[in-house]
C-alpha cells in the first residue's frame, strides 16, 4: 500500500511559480525533488529540522567543488544547482571501478575532512560522477552531527557491486595511514554483518 504524504509549504511568489512549472524527479525518505526551469532544484522536506540542517550544511561547504551551490531555503525547502552525471554506484556497474574514480573518493574524504565534517562518510547513491570523472555530492546528510570516522557506507555500496578491493588497492598505494584504519574498519564490519 503505497504511503500518502501531504505537503504545505510557505514560499513566495516567484518560488511557487518555479515549482509548478517544475518537473518531478524523485522521492527519499525525507522528501520529494523537482527539477526547476533554470536548472535548480527544489527539494521539498517532510520536517523542517532536516531542511534547516541539511540546508546549514550546504551553506557551510559553499568554497567547495563537490558540492552544488544553494540559492533559497524555506521552512521546507531549499532551492540549489541541480547535479547532473551519473550516480557513482550506476557508473562503476557501467564502466567499472578505475584509478581516477578511487583517487578522487579518496580526495572527497579528505574534503570531508577539510571541511569538518564528523561523518566521513557517504552513500554511493548520494555522489553522482561528472563527465570528467569529478564528483559531486547531492544528499550530505548529518555530516555534522553523527560521528563515522571511515567511509562505511561508500566502502559497503563498493563491496555490494564488487568494486571495493580495487578501491582498497588504490587507497593502499596513495594513503597508507587511510588504508589500515579503513581496510581493519571495513573487514571487522563485513565480517561481522555479511555470512
Amino acid at each position: 500500500m503505497k504511503k500518502l504524504i501531504d505537503y504545505y509549504i510557505d514560499m513566495d511568489e516567484k518560488a511557487e511559480e518555479a515549482l509548478k512549472k517544475g518537473q518531478y524527479l524523485g522521492k527519499g525518505h525525507n522528501g520529494i525533488v523537482y527539477l526547476l526551469p533554470d536548472n535548480k532544484i527544489m527539494k521539498i522536506f517532510i520536517e523542517p529540522k532536516v531542511c534547516l540542517d541539511e540546508y546549514y550544511i550546504f551553506k557551510n561547504v559553499s568554497t567547495s567543488k563537490y558540492f552544488p551551490k544553494t540559492y533559497k531555503h524555506g521552512d521546507y525547502y531549499i532551492i540549489r544547482d541541480y547535479v547532473g552525471g551519473e550516480r557513482l554506484d550506476y557508473y562503476i556497474i557501467r564502466e567499472g571501478m578505475d584509478r581516477n574514480i578511487s583517487i578522487n573518493l579518496i580526495k572527497l574524504i579528505k574534503e570531508f575532512k577539510r571541511l569538518n565534517f564528523k561523518r566521513l562518510d557517504i552513500r554511493c547513491k548520494d555522489i553522482y560522477v561528472q563527465e570528467d570523472k569529478s564528483l559531486m555530492v547531492i544528499d550530505p546528510k548529518n555530516s555534522y552531527s553523527k560521528e563515522v570516522i571511515y567511509p562505511r557506507h561508500l566502502m559497503k555500496g563498493l563491496n555490494k557491486i564488487g568494486a571495493l578491493e580495487e578501491f582498497l588497492y588504490v587507497v593502499k598505494e596513495e594513503e597508507s595511514e587511510y588504508y589500515n584504519l579503513w581496510n581493519h574498519r571495513i573487514r571487522r564490519y563485513l565480517d561481522k554483518n555479511i555470512k
